[in-house]
């Protein structure tokens, strides 16, 4: 009798390719990137302009003010930049189509039901988000125009118009920190922005809807 073979133990294979499903093309993570870097330039500049701590700390004030200026004015050309690619226009009809599922999505966010919520490529807590941040950079941007160009419009529209940027400037901060707190909450959706793939679990998990 033979005596018998013991079957090697093969090495751990790494995830086949299936595993992963495309999220993001490299022209969206471009336009995330772009728009994340002009943004985050715009929000570091305004608190070095209003913060007197950190006015006192950078000085210079007249180019943190240029800076604040162009990063602001530069800040939709990412967006209009993205509109050459197919993806990222596919991606936009994503986040302006709501469906019952996203009602499902937002009622059980405000509730913190746990478990699994419905959602498409993008939930609606993502497309609340997009939304806003799109409203919200063109009002920054008119009212940014009408105190850069002070010749332009008379005083009452300028106070007011300082007056809105100055509000709405906090406010960005405020969901900009949640923003990137939901982010840090979340290995996975930062790996499809950084890398353009996701784990097909994750995706069945977190966006059951979504046929990639």
């Amino acid at each position: 009798m033979s005596p018998r073979l013991d079957t090697p133990a093969t090495p751990s294979s790494p995830p086949s390719p299936s595993a992963q499903v495309r999220r993001f093309s490299r022209a969206e993570r471009w336009v995330h990137r772009s728009t994340a870097a002009l943004m985050g330039v715009c929000v570091l500049t305004a608190a070095c302009l209003y913060i007197p701590q950190l006015a006192e700390l950078v000085g210079r004030r007249a180019l943190v003010v240029t800076l604040h200026e162009w990063s602001g004015l530069l800040l939709p050309l990412p967006v209009l930049a993205g509109l050459a690619s197919r993806a990222f226009r596919a991606d936009l009809t994503h986040l302006n189509r709501w469906g019952p599922h996203d009602r499902v999505w937002l009622r059980k966010a405000v509730r913190r039901v746990p478990g699994p919520r419905p959602a498409a490529k993008f939930n609606a807590g993502q497309k609340l988000y997009a939304a806003w941040i799109t409203g919200a950079t063109l009002v920054m941007l008119g009212t940014g125009l009408m105190m850069w160009f002070t010749h332009l419009t008379p005083l009452m529209w300028r106070t007011s118009a300082t007056f809105v940027h100055d509000w709405l400037a906090l406010t960005i901060g405020i969901v900009l920190a949640g923003h990137i707190g939901m982010a840090l909450g979340d290995p996975e959706a930062r790996k499809g922005l950084r890398t353009g793939s996701v784990r097909r679990e994750w995706a069945e998990r977190e966006h059951s809807l979504w046929r990639p």
